[in-house]
C-alpha cells in the first residue's frame, strides 16, 4: 500500500505549470516537524507536494506560504541527470486531496481554528470541526473533474 497523510504549513507560495494538453501542475513544499529529540532539538522535513488539474489550480489561488494544509496522497520516486551528468534521484508526494486547514488570517503559526473546504474530492462535514471562511468564488470540484 502506498498511501500518505501529511499536515504541515507551505514553506513558499505554490507554483502552476501547465501540461501541453492544458492540464495544471501545481508544486509546493510544505514543513513538517520532527518529534523533537531527548536532548530538546527540533528537527523538520520538506516534502516536495505535486497536484494536478483543477485542483491544481485552486491550490495556487487560495494558498500562500505560511498557510497549514493537509494532505493525502501517495509517495512517488523518479531520477533525472542534472547538467553535470549526475543521477539524481527525488521524492515527491503526488496528492489526491489537499485541505487548507485554519484561516486564511493564520500564517502565523499557531493552532488551525477550524478547517476550510478541501479541494480534494470530499468534504467531512460532521467531523466536529467548524468550517473556516471560504471565498465567495470558491467552486466544489466534480469527482468527474478528478483526473485519476
Amino acid at each position: 500500500m502506498n498511501s500518505v497523510q501529511l499536515i504541515g504549513r507551505l514553506t513558499r507560495d505554490p507554483e502552476v505549470r501547465y501540461t501541453e494538453s492544458n492540464m495544471a501542475i501545481a508544486t509546493f513544499s510544505i514543513a513538517i516537524d520532527r518529534p523533537p529529540r531527548q536532548d530538546g532539538t527540533r528537527e523538520a522535513d520538506f516534502p516536495r507536494i505535486t497536484v494536478f488539474g483543477r485542483q491544481a489550480e485552486t491550490v495556487q489561488k487560495y494558498l500562500s506560504k505560511g498557510r497549514q494544509v493537509a494532505i493525502e496522497g501517495r509517495i512517488q520516486t523518479g531520477s533525472y541527470t542534472n547538467k553535470n551528468g549526475d543521477k539524481v534521484y527525488t521524492t515527491d508526494v503526488v496528492a489526491n486531496r489537499v485541505e487548507f486547514l485554519g484561516s486564511r488570517n493564520d500564517n502565523a503559526g499557531s493552532a488551525p481554528s477550524g478547517s476550510g473546504r478541501p479541494a480534494g474530492n470530499d468534504q467531512q462535514q460532521g467531523s466536529g470541526r467548524q468550517a473556516a471562511a471560504v471565498p465567495p468564488d470558491f467552486k466544489e470540484i466534480p469527482d468527474d473533474d478528478i483526473p485519476f
